[in-house]
């Protein structure tokens, strides 16, 4: 069965740039492990990202608006996917390594918290270090998961899941930087998507330039921006056109001004943020009440480390179940 994945990576080096990541020259792991007989290092590690709890838990994390009504609002579960489709169609257009850019955008949003980045500033607020999103999806695929030991996955994939994020350096592979840019197409185009179903704007409420350069719909923007890259990227360089870029820029910033700091978006983050504050508060004075999951992380690292680690896994939905039972009496009877 070796074969097979030999055979995979030498298409590898048939069919890819010479610029791409290669599965068959990769930095390994932090714990040497036997080849899979038939699937190359990254999508070994995309697998094993799909199947942790981590990633299940996503389908129950707040993307942008807390609590919508209707069914068709996206979560980090549906954001990650697709995040996955941009950044792959980029990756096969440049001819990178399509394996583990998807390994990457699967595992870029693991360390998201509950409440979307209302969570995530609410933990940096509460505890004695700065949470960062990236930063706890790194750690969760080192230390956290399958029971503390991890997932083991490639430095390469490890080093895109960190570097997503503009807080900081470009990722070291040009996949990673491939999906740093499909990150925010992504959420730049399916938060405009959901904010018109909300009846926050209207396509036409974009700012003109945007319009005309990048497109009247979804489809039409994302499809300019990542030709975009197609065309403007090689030997190491994953970037737009100038004028692309600018247009992208401008409508980031048009959503911080119109969407992400709405009330209607954003009206029930003083709630959330107090939930997370009550608990964090709780769990330092009682860390008895820690699942027994954390306490090797408690034992280790302290109790602080086990409370941000235990919050910041929670789902919306789990998070006030917890808060609900911590704080809410319950009904009793004779």
């Amino acid at each position: 069965m070796e074969h097979i994945r030999q055979q995979s990576q030498q298409r590898e080096r048939e069919i890819l740039a010479s610029w791409a990541t290669f599965s068959d020259s990769i930095r390994g792991r932090d714990v040497p492990e036997e080849e899979c007989p038939i699937r190359t290092p990254f999508q070994r590690d995309r697998d094993r990202i799909i199947h942790c709890n981590s990633f299940r838990r996503l389908m129950h994390k707040t993307q942008v608006f807390l609590f919508p009504q209707g069914d068709h609002y996206r979560t980090r579960l549906t954001h990650t996917l697709e995040v996955g489709q941009v950044a792959r169609t980029i990756a096969r257009g440049l001819r990178l390594n399509e394996d583990l850019t998807e390994a990457i955008a699967m595992g870029h949003d693991l360390g998201h918290t509950p409440f979307g980045h209302a969570g995530e500033y609410a933990l940096s607020e509460c505890a004695s270090f700065p949470f960062v999103h990236s930063v706890q999806s790194v750690r969760i695929v080192e230390r956290l998961e399958r029971d503390g030991a991890g997932l083991n996955l490639t430095w390469e994939v490890r080093d895109g899941i960190l570097c997503h994020s503009s807080r900081h350096r470009w990722a070291a592979t040009p996949e990673g930087k491939v999906v740093r840019f499909a990150d925010k197409i992504a959420y730049m185009n399916h938060d405009i998507d959901d904010a018109v179903r909300a009846g926050i704007l209207s396509e036409e409420d974009l700012p003109w330039e945007v319009r005309y350069r990048l497109g009247r719909t979804k489809g039409e923007r994302i499809t300019t921006l990542v030709t975009s890259i197609i065309q403007n990227s090689g030997d190491g360089r994953v970037e737009m056109a100038p004028q692309d870029l600018s247009c992208y820029q401008a409508l980031r910033e048009f959503l911080f001004q119109t969407v992400y700091h709405d009330p209607r978006a954003k009206g029930e983050e003083g709630k959330a943020k107090e939930i997370i504050r009550r608990l964090f508060e709780y769990l330092m004075a009682h860390p008895d009440r820690l699942p027994e999951d954390y306490r090797r992380t408690r034992e280790e690292e302290g109790n602080e480390r086990a409370v941000v680690d235990y919050i910041s896994s929670m789902s919306d939905r789990y998070c006030v179940t917890v808060f609900e039972d911590f704080f809410i009496p319950k009904p009793w009877g004779f």
